[in-house]
């Protein structure tokens, strides 16, 4: 019985998951930590207006002005930026020299209603959704 050889396939490219993993390996870590809070039913025109209030902020700021802060889109931030703060600790970053670094707000799919109106016409409604996205670096102490 003949054996036959079976062609070579070409090695994959990396995908950007494992590509990720290797630069982590060899840096010891990354140096910041992200978290997304996605399809939030908060319009992205409001929650702009929490998560601008944060960046740049240090963590215990940050969630002093959420935690008393009026604003609808507050406790999700909050919860986010508390799930961004542990993914920096399992990173290995030292959690008392975090700050917001990156904070922003992307428009979500739009859910669209109709409501009736007078004289048998219809209007309609969009309800709108976000997407939330915190990014968390160390401080550089100078």
């Amino acid at each position: 019985m003949a054996t036959e050889k079976t062609p070579r396939r070409k090695k994959k490219e990396r995908s950007p998951r494992q590509t990720r993993r290797r630069l982590r390996r060899e840096n010891n870590g990354l140096s910041y930590a992200r978290a997304r809070l996605r399809f939030l039913r908060v319009a992205p025109r409001k929650a702009r207006l929490v998560i601008d209030q944060i960046r740049g902020r240090d963590l215990a700021t940050a969630f002093e002005l959420l935690e008393y802060s009026p604003r609808g889109a507050a406790r999700p931030v909050r919860d986010l930026l508390k799930s961004a703060m542990h993914n920096a600790d399992a990173e290995g970053l030292n959690v008392d020299q975090l700050y917001v670094s990156e904070a922003w707000v992307d428009g979500g799919p739009v859910m669209k209603r109709f409501m009736p109106r007078a004289m048998g016409r219809a209007s309609r409604i969009h309800k709108r959704t976000s997407h939330i996205t915190l990014v968390l670096r160390e401080r550089e102490e100078d």
